[in-house]
Parts: C-alpha cells; structure tokens; sequence
C-alpha cells in the first residue's frame, strides 16, 4: 500500500463487457458494468448464482480478458499493458484470497506466505522477515513451521490471507474466502478481514454468497444477469462493541 494515492479513485472500471462464447452461443457475463472503488473501502459483492460476481473479481483484476470498457487501478489501465506487465502489475500491487485456500502443500506456513516476495525479486532474509511479521499479524506465530495438512481450514484460509498480505497490496479480491468454512471459522476469518481494513486501511473487494457477511461490510453491491442493480452504504457496528456487549 506505499506510495498510493488517495487523492483519486483506486479501482475504476467502466462499461467493462466480458462474452463467454461456446460454438455459436454467446452468453454476456458482464453487460457494460460500471464500478469505482476508493481506496480503504471494503466492499462486498453479493448476487445469485449465475449473476457475474467471480467474472467480476476476475476480470477488474486482470486474471481474465475483457471484451470491451476500461479497467484502471491507481491509474493504470490494465488492459492497456503487454500480458507479461499486467502480470507483474498483478503480483505487485493486487494480493488473492480464494475459497480454496490455493496453498502449495509440501511448503510450510511460511514459505507459502514468503512465495510471492520470491517471486517478484525480494531477497530472501527480507522475504522470510516479511513473512513471518504477515503471519504474526494473522495470528499465526505459532504455526509458521506447520504445513496445510496439519492446519484447521480457518488456519489454512489465515495463511492465504498473509500470502496476499505480505506483498503491501493496493487491493486485496477475495472470492468466496469462507465458503469452505464451518460458521465459527468464518466468523473468525470475516473479523481478521474487518480488523485490516479498518485498523491498516486495507482495500478490500470480497465475493460471497452469505448474507451475514453481506450485512458486516460498509458498502454491499448486488449483482443480477452481468450488471450492478444495487450499490448500498451501511452502518456496520464494531465487532469489539459487539463483544463487550455479549460479553457483559
């Protein structure tokens, strides 16, 4: 997140049109959408089945083509770029969450988490410290020697959320990142992701079909047959009053 600037929209995509074409049938997964997202907002993008919302995530952060409109994040125009520099653009300032976990099983916490870093040219001392501090703000210090085999699935979805942290992203996408989730576990995953972006200013944009998530964020769009047909702003209470409430 250095550098960025706030003074201007972090995502803005406009009349982004994204076909699907199977031999003579073309069915439109987005229809000319238009969305801005500023930076430190968390947003969540709730529809049925059917209704756009992986295409979205997808296509706004440049793992899928589009097939018209304008996608710019910090300014940069995505679709503008060679492949190879929007893939670099992507690891550099965009971080990943999926639903299903996407961790490399034969590597530690650890080294799943410093992976990125390596992959862009970080050295490794320096990879390996941001890794561990990434983890340790997850609330993983304990488990950082621990492949995914011997982690719960919210410890799993915890090192995928470092994994997409440690880079300092932009913006973070996350799709669907508790719907392998008992609902304890999601609860626990959904307040780590409240708590970055309201304590650090984390841009975070999640994909989910579970309304009470839906109902925890500050702003909810909804979506229908490619297209934005709500876009609410919403008192969300902290989930620390929350607590002290049950709690006395």
């Amino acid at each position: 997140m250095e550098g960025m600037n706030s003074d201007h929209p972090l995502l803005v995509a406009t009349k982004v049109r994204k076909i699907y074409r199977t031999g003579s049938v073309a069915v439109t997964a987005l229809d000319d959408l238009d969305l801005v997202v500023r930076h430190g907002e968390l947003v969540a993008v709730m529809g049925p089945s059917g209704s756009g919302k992986t295409t979205l995530l997808n296509c706004l952060s440049g793992l899928d083509d589009i097939d018209g409109g304008r996608v710019e994040i910090d300014g940069h125009d995505l679709f503008a770029m060679p492949d190879a520099a929007r893939t670099e653009h992507r690891a550099r300032t965009m971080g990943f969450v999926f639903q299903s976990f996407n961790l490399i099983p034969v590597f530690s916490a650890v080294e799943n988490v410093e992976l990125p870093l390596l992959l862009v040219g970080t050295r490794p001392r320096e990879a390996r410290r941001r890794a561990l501090a990434t983890l340790e703000r997850v609330g993983l210090a304990h488990r950082v020697e621990h492949r995914p085999s011997e982690l719960s699935g919210g410890e799993q979805q915890r090192v995928t959320i470092a994994r997409a942290l440690v880079g300092r992203p932009a913006i973070v996408w996350a799709d669907e990142p508790t719907g392998n989730l008992d609902s304890a576990m999601a609860t626990q995953v959904m307040d780590l992701l409240c708590d970055l972006n309201r304590d650090e200013g984390q841009t975070i944009v999640l994909v989910t079909h579970d309304s009470a998530i839906g109902a925890r964020v500050p702003r909810l769009i909804r979506m229908r047959d490619g297209r934005l047909v709500d876009d609410v702003r919403q008192a969300v209470a902290d989930r620390a009053v929350e607590r002290d409430v049950t709690l006395g």
